[in-house]
Order: structure tokens, then C-alpha cells, then sequence
């Protein structure tokens, strides 16, 4: 059996960590390097370290603090945040990152999808979908959720898998910082829809909550931030308790 996996989460702007909720007011988190070397040792799995103003300011991922940041961890490293190119992907992965997220630039240029899997392989390509419910259905947002596409979620998670994404990280913008639970409804008709690992992210207030993305919403990874930033559940506590919901888990600490 896979083991799902634990996925601290850093969000940041202007060199630090900050978290907010449903995309706004975002509060100061503390040193993404501290934090980062903090989640490597506690246990977690994977880190996920996404530049949320990267597109909006129209300037390339913070490519020194992904080089600094790399060399304090021991576990996979996923990078986003205003990639649109090729090249840009590989100066990333050059500087330590092991898998790249893309958003906003595979909803304007899927082929970017194609060509970066073509490239360094669908195991380093991570589709990141930012989603909104729209009555009976949830909607792609772009450009750090300010951008209605129009695209359904489902629909778009599919074809990010066909084009060659290895993974999808999805966001519920409605449950995002309100530690209410995620929307396990989404994650599942994701998961079934695309074949390939999901993270679930937005809505993690309790351990339940993360119990239920596996288990309801059938997520192959849970992502976190405030929780973990502000001390509120210890990763290996969080661990210890899915493992005794008898979901397979590494207990790497």
C-alpha cells in the first residue's frame, strides 16, 4: 500500500511565510528557511513552497530562497509561483527543487504541460488548480484566485493529467485558511477523475479533517499550513493518529 503523505505548505511574499484566509488577509508566518528545517526534521514528507505574488507582480519564483531553502531539507521539494517557460523550470530544479507546480500558465498555454514532462519527466510536473464552487460545480481561478477562467475544475484536472502532469494539487478557494475541513466533495470527483496522485489542500483545522480528505476524498496527500506554522498539530502526533485510522502512513521520525 502507497503511504499518503503529510505536505507542510509555504506561502510566500516578499521572503516570507504568510497565510490567509480564502486568498486574503494574509498575516506573517514566520522565515520560510526556519520553517522549512523545522518540517524536514518534525517528519513531513514533502515541502511545498509556492511564490503566491510571483504572477501578479509578473516576475520569476524567488529562485535565491529556493537554493536556500533546498539546502536545509532532506525531503522532496515542489516550487511554484510565475513559471511560464521551459527554461525557468530547469534553473528551479537546478537550484534544488525536485517537482514544479504550475498554474496560471497551463490555463494560457497547456502546452507548457507537454513540453516540461517532454523534458524532465510527468514525476517533476505538478498541475496546481486553484477552485472555486459555482452552485453544483467548481470553477478554475488563476493569478492567485483573482481571475475567474471559466473552466470546470474537473474538467481541467482531466486534461492536466492527459498533457502529462504527474500530480495535482488542488485548492478549495472556499475552505482555504478557515480550518473548516476540506472539500472532500471536489477531491473525490478529482480523484476519479484524474489518474494520477492528488494533494488535497485548503480547509485543515484537525486531524479529522485530514483523516477525512483520504478517506472521503480520497487524496492521495494532505497539505497543511497554519496548522503547522502556528504550532496548532505536531506532524508526528498527526501521523501517529491516521496510522491508528489505519491509513498507511511513513513514520519517519
Amino acid at each position: 500500500m502507497v503511504a499518503k503523505r503529510i505536505v507542510p505548505c509555504l506561502d510566500i511574499k516578499n521572503g516570507r511565510t504568510v497565510k490567509g484566509v480564502n486568498f486574503e488577509g494574509l498575516r506573517d508566518a514566520g522565515d520560510p528557511v526556519e520553517l522549512a528545517k523545522r518540517y524536514s526534521d518534525e517528519g513531513a514528507d514533502e515541502l511545498v513552497f509556492l511564490d503566491i505574488t510571483a504572477t501578479n507582480e509578473k516576475r520569476k519564483t524567488l529562485i535565491e530562497l529556493v537554493d536556500k531553502i533546498s539546502r536545509h531539507i532532506q525531503i522532496p521539494f515542489t516550487v511554484g509561483g510565475g513559471i511560464r517557460a521551459v527554461d525557468e523550470i530547469g534553473d528551479l530544479l537546478n537550484a534544488g527543487a525536485d517537482k514544479i507546480s504550475l498554474n496560471s500558465s497551463i490555463v494560457t498555454n497547456p502546452d507548457l504541460i507537454t513540453q516540461a514532462a517532454a523534458k524532465y519527466g510527468s514525476q517533476c510536473i505538478v498541475a496546481a488548480i486553484d477552485a472555486r464552487r459555482s452552485n453544483d460545480s467548481w470553477l478554475v481561478y488563476t493569478k492567485a484566485g483573482t481571475h475567474n477562467t471559466g473552466l470546470d475544475a474537473i474538467d481541467w484536472a482531466k486534461k492536466t493529467a492527459e498533457l502529462g502532469a504527474g500530480e495535482i494539487l488542488l485548492t478549495s478557494m472556499d475552505k482555504d485558511g478557515t480550518k473548516s475541513g476540506f472539500d472532500n466533495e471536489l477531491l473525490k470527483k478529482v480523484s476519479q477523475a484524474a489518474p494520477v496522485p492528488l494533494i488535497a489542500s485548503g480547509g485543515a483545522g484537525t486531524i479529522d479533517h485530514c483523516i477525512d480528505a483520504i478517506k472521503l476524498g480520497e487524496a492521495d496527500a494532505v497539505l497543511a499550513a497554519s496548522i503547522f506554522h502556528f504550532k496548532e498539530i505536531e506532524i508526528k502526533h498527526l501521523k501517529e493518529e491516521m496510522a491508528k485510522a489505519d491509513i498507511a502512513v511513513r513514520l519517519n521520525f
